[in-house]
């Protein structure tokens, strides 16, 4: 990333379709992996964490960084889950009492 990255608080729903044959899925969740790894070693994916639901569902929440939020829409809409997820960004920014704050 060349210039100040922003972060930004990316949450995902994925709802496999009714049908889908377990190979594509497998396929997919692998390409997924793959894709994530890739994300963090360009320094995009931070940090990711899973939350379950009282209903048995789980939401991913991940830390990204990117320089624009159209940089960031780019770089999920490349997802291979992403026919399957719903997606909810929110825009992080700094905050006078963060401990990681600089200065």
């Amino acid at each position: 990333m060349r210039g100040r990255a922003r972060e930004f608080l990316v949450e995902f729903e994925i709802h496999v379709p009714s049908g889908a044959p377990q190979s594509e899925v497998n396929d997919r969740e692998n390409a997924e992996s793959a894709a994530a790894a890739k994300l963090v070693d360009e320094g995009h994916l931070v940090r990711v964490w899973r939350r379950a639901s009282v209903c048995g569902e789980t939401t991913t929440i991940g830390l990204y960084r990117a320089e624009t939020e159209a940089q960031l829409h780019l770089l999920l809409s490349e997802l291979p889950l992403r026919d399957w997820m719903r997606i909810t960004v929110t825009s992080l920014e700094s905050h006078p009492n963060d401990p990681e704050a600089p200065g």
